[in-house]
């Protein structure tokens, strides 16, 4: 065997040798890709599944369950019953945990006897009782409310959805349920309550705080029945604060607000001071929000729901 022909048998051994690396590397690229879009994909479904499935937590865990593995056959399935798991963080069944996965398919891979993986993501998500919220309106509650139904150490068990009604009475001198959930002290203008109740305070409102009350009354202004009126519906639904002491008078009158509850805005019928009712019902809520610290629920049915995992 003459030199030249040694070289050339060295050069094909290379050139293989180049080959199977190249196609090592567009295997990489093609399918290594391919495998890590799917677990992103599949790690949306489980973080959207887990947050689905804790606004049903904790009152209804078989319907949480439902709602994860349906919402994961919507998104290309991925979720089994068996796949989501309830626990108790502060209360019974305020988590969940749901496991998703998709099979992900080879293709230069398979040269290499590799024909799919099975891409595997969880997340965990809690609903608990509303610290801070968002969104709020200005129109307080007292925590006596018949239905609400509350104990002098403020563990609540309202009547969801019975038709009742909240009233701008006088609670106090100037002072007619309407607080400036702002932080604000002093007199806000009808058009700036009238947003509030329409759209919410466009801020976090923390809870076991003081709130000046907004003196007068003001019901009666256009821009307030015209937000009332905006909010009818039951899928129309505003968060009320709850209070449940106040102090001072005139334009010092303040609230304590120890949470939130939301309210469904069926009727209402303001004439001025003595006949200023708004009809509907308590109903219950998952609002934008950031949880209580302390992480107990306070039975009004606000919450958020978060990842935690």
């Amino acid at each position: 065997m003459t030199r030249f022909e040694n070289q050339r048998g060295q050069s094909m051994v290379l050139t293989l040798v180049f080959m199977i690396a190249l196609m090592a590397m567009a295997t990489a690229v093609l399918d290594v890709g391919s495998w890590y879009r799917t677990h992103r994909h599949t790690q949306a479904t489980a973080d959207a599944a887990a947050l689905a499935a804790a606004q049903e937590l904790p009152d209804f865990a078989a319907d949480a369950i439902t709602t994860a593995v349906d919402y994961g056959d919507r998104n290309e399935g991925g979720v089994k019953a068996a796949d989501v798991e309830l626990s108790g963080s502060v209360v019974a069944n305020d988590t969940v945990k749901v496991t998703a996965r998709k099979n992900a398919p080879g293709f230069l891979s398979r040269l290499f006897g590799i024909d799919s993986l099975t891409a595997r993501a969880a997340a965990t998500a809690r609903v608990g009782a509303l610290g801070q919220a968002k969104w709020a309106a200005p129109i307080g509650v007292d925590v006596r409310h018949n239905m609400l139904r509350c104990t002098p150490a403020l563990e609540c068990d309202p009547r969801f959805d019975e038709e009742t009604e909240i009233d701008f009475e006088k609670v106090g001198p100037g002072a007619f349920r309407l607080l400036n959930i702002d932080g604000s002290h002093g007199g806000t203008g009808p058009p700036v309550i009238g947003e509030w109740i329409r759209t919410g305070l466009d801020a976090y409102m923390p809870r076991n705080e003081w709130y000046y009350s907004d003196p007068g009354i003001k019901p009666n202004s256009s821009h307030i029945k015209g937000a009332l009126e905006s909010r009818l519906g039951e899928d129309k639904e505003i968060l009320i604060p709850i209070y449940s002491e106040t102090k001072a008078q005139g334009a010092g009158f303040e609230y304590y607000v120890v949470g939130w509850v939301g309210w469904v805005v069926t009727d209402y019928d303001i004439r001025g001071v003595n006949e200023a009712t708004i009809r509907g019902h308590f109903t219950r809520v998952i609002w934008d929000g950031i949880q209580s610290e302390s992480g107990s629920d306070d039975g009004l049915g606000a919450r958020s729901v978060q990842l935690i995992e």
